[in-house]
């Protein structure tokens, strides 16, 4: 059993900065990549950062200067730093990370989202 629970959305104003962070917690075996994804109102889900095991990332270029995914192992935990926010970041914003379970291979388990809302 694997949960995920995210935290750090909400409210922001034009050009203001807000942390998301997402935590794995259960029977973790090992946790591959990681992901960040949003989804606006009558709009599809779209990707917004990756990071690998090794480090390596990945960006929207819509997001590309302004924010950055970064994970912490120990804590089977990614965040995403958004600075620079736009009314069009505004969405529910999703983590998906690929964890293999003690007991079963890596599968792709998703977060329960968190809104952000950015006021112009």
């Amino acid at each position: 059993q694997v949960q995920l629970v995210e935290s750090g959305g909400g409210l922001v104003q034009a050009g203001g900065s807000l942390r998301l962070s997402c935590a794995a917690s259960g029977s973790i075996f090992s946790i591959n990549a990681m992901g960040w994804y949003r989804q606006a109102p009558g709009k599809q889900r779209e990707l917004v950062a990756t990071i690998t095991s090794g480090g390596s990332t990945n960006y929207a270029d819509s997001v590309k200067g302004r924010f950055t995914i970064s994970r912490d192992n120990a804590k089977n935990t990614v965040y995403l730093q958004m600075n620079s926010l736009k009314p069009e970041d505004t969405a529910v914003y999703y983590c998906s990370l690929g964890i293999a379970t003690m007991t079963s291979g890596e599968y792709d388990y998703w977060g329960q989202g968190t809104q952000v809302t950015v006021s112009s």
